[in-house]
């Protein structure tokens, strides 16, 4: 894609199959944005800006308004219609704003789809790269807010991430086990839980990783993963379950 610079610096000039494709998300997304080339950067990710030989912009500032848009409709949406105390407010809006959530929430909308990523990205599957996709999803949401107002975007947010607010209060939630342990051991022992690799398993391509965690002179694991971060979180799921929670 032979991308040029606008006269305004805010997004690229593009091709009409460019526009085919951002209306194509529109209509899946179920939104209507007038200013195509602001949509377009929101999809443009920094390593395809660099990668670019005209000057563009990526969506790293629209990130940046997106994740306060997202806050402030989540918030809003927390005081008005659930009954919690301050610290429960906080725990479900950083669930359901977090990159697991995004993610999700982005894959359903088939960002990957769109996003404009450099060369070496793809080659690293960046397409599929949780980071990069919540990171998207928040500069759509900071997209929809500067062409179509605070009022539509809060539809839309709250369109998507109402069901998620719900899984979280009926603990039907994807929890992320690992913080909950540490939460709980330095809490309960002032101290954090130790995960330490015991074993790798399997050829380079296809690993399993082992951990073990420990504190306060318990052990619990090992239990695997396909990477270290999978691991982790499932040995602190393991001993999560056996002190005696989520029975």
């Amino acid at each position: 894609m032979n991308l040029i610079n606008s006269k305004n610096q805010e997004a690229p000039i593009f091709p009409e199959d460019r526009k085919r494709e951002l209306f194509l998300f529109q209509q899946g997304a179920g939104i209507s944005i007038s200013d195509l080339e602001l949509l377009n950067t929101a999809f443009t990710h920094s390593s395809y800006k660099n990668e670019a030989k005209g000057g563009i912009n990526d969506n790293e500032r629209l990130e940046f308004l997106g994740d306060s848009v997202l806050s402030v409709v989540v918030s809003d949406y927390l005081y008005k219609f659930i009954n919690r105390n301050e610290g429960e407010y906080t725990k479900i809006r950083s669930y359901v704003v977090s990159e697991d959530s995004l993610s999700v929430i982005a894959r359903d909308l088939h960002i990957d789809r769109y996003i404009l990523i450099g060369r070496g990205e793809e080659l690293t599957g960046g397409r599929q790269k949780k980071a990069i996709l919540a990171d998207c999803m928040e500069a759509v949401f900071a997209a929809v807010y500067l062409d179509r107002g605070f009022d539509y975007v809060k539809e839309f947010i709250l369109r998507l991430l109402v069901p998620h607010i719900s899984e979280v209060i009926e603990n039907k939630h994807r929890k992320d086990y690992k913080t909950l342990l540490q939460e709980y051991v330095q809490k309960t022992y002032k101290k954090v839980p130790q995960y330490t690799l015991t074993e790798v398993t399997g050829p380079e391509h296809m690993q399993t990783f082992f951990y073990t965690v420990e504190f306060k002179g318990a052990k619990f694991g090992p239990a695997g993963g396909k990477n270290k971060k999978e691991a982790e979180q499932n040995v602190a799921k393991l001993a999560w379950e056996q002190l005696g929670f989520d029975k």
